[in-house]
């Protein structure tokens, strides 16, 4: 006779994330299925209390319920594991208890640990054992913690880009962009390893990067700041970036050669 399947729930209110999660459980436990995905917190406990998931995996900061609150419903019949940007809860409050942490964006070696503890978690909960009661006790700290904290004082930048390479989706970190370029219908996504066509356009992504990480250098092409190795002018006086771990150079147009205004 089978075993029955052990089921997930994925909550993140940024779909990139859901999908990277999605992507990186499915190298590490490809038996794990995965019966729901919600974007909220509140989301998050009414499919959590529709299926009944094994496990739960919460992002900490979600609208509506943030990933605690939602956890106090739901540990009672699943294992959580949050998801977070945040290495001050991983660090403070996690290490010690029955809660798990993965830290964003995740790695295919943390996500395999992960796995592996969550594993021997349900083999000891098997048969329907009640969960370890310090849970509630870890998220009533948790739940101190995050209001101490306080609301982030940045913005909610972007932080992925989704490229369509063939049939697949590329997810590629915004740390890893060298520079965006666009022309009338692509923009262009260059990295150290390669380059990606994107239909998002220039000013969408003005709107949605940090503008302390990323410079609008030409009407056309926006560089990430700390890529930038060397300014130099060529031989026609232009203003041109070297940038580290490419071959190329990028053309910084008049009307932005103030950002350079020691040369």
């Amino acid at each position: 006779m089978n075993k029955r399947a052990v089921t997930a729930l994925i909550a993140d209110d940024e779909a990139p994330m859901r999908d990277l999660l999605r992507a990186r459980l499915a190298a590490a436990w490809p038996e794990l299925s995965i019966v729901a995905e919600a974007a909220n917190g509140v989301e998050a406990v009414e499919l959590g209390e529709l299926h009944g998931p094994d496990i739960a995996f919460l992002d900490i900061r979600m609208p509506g319920l943030s990933g605690i609150e939602a956890a106090k419903r739901l540990y009672a019949r699943s294992h959580i594991v949050f998801a977070t940007a945040y290495d001050q809860y991983a660090l403070d409050a996690f290490e010690q208890g029955a809660l798990d942490y993965l830290l964003k964006p995740v790695s295919p070696e943390r996500m395999a640990t992960t796995c592996a503890r969550i594993r021997k978690r349900l083999q000891a909960r098997a048969g329907d054992a009640p969960a370890p009661q310090d849970i509630g006790q870890q998220l009533a700290r948790l739940t101190t913690l995050l209001e101490h904290q306080g609301k982030p004082s940045r913005p909610n930048y972007l932080r992925w880009i989704q490229a369509q390479v063939g049939t697949s989706l590329r997810m590629i970190s915004t740390r890893e962009v060298l520079y965006f370029q666009s022309d009338e219908k692509y923009t262009r996504v260059q990295t150290a390893g390669g380059e990606f066509l994107i239909r998002k356009t220039l000013k969408e992504l003005l709107d949605e990067l940090d503008p302390d990480e990323f410079w609008r250098v030409h009407r056309s092409t926006l560089v990430r700041v700390d890529a930038i190795s060397e300014v130099v002018r060529d031989a026609r006086g232009r203003h041109m970036l070297r940038l580290r771990n490419h071959a190329g150079e990028v053309e910084v147009s008049r009307n932005h050669t103030y950002l350079f205004q020691q040369m």
